[in-house]
């Protein structure tokens, strides 16, 4: 796998898989929804930590400026 993330996507995500969950935790966002989050959250975090997308390779995104 070639990494196709660059340092201030995956620090989006991060902050965002963050965020979600918190809300999940504090309860702000239950049910489906708070699982379909919570699952997405997991997707961003480890996207994030081996710097590659599988989304980003069909349509030949690349933020990783190295």
């Amino acid at each position: 796998m070639k990494k196709n993330m660059g340092t201030t996507d995956k620090a989006i995500r991060l902050i965002v898989a963050a965020i979600i969950l918190i809300l999940y935790i504090n309860g702000s966002i239950s049910g489906v929804l708070g699982i379909v989050l919570l699952v997405l959250a997991i997707v961003f975090a480890i996207t994030s930590f081996i710097s590659f997308c599988p989304l980003y390779k069909p349509f030949g995104i690349n933020t990783n400026k190295k």
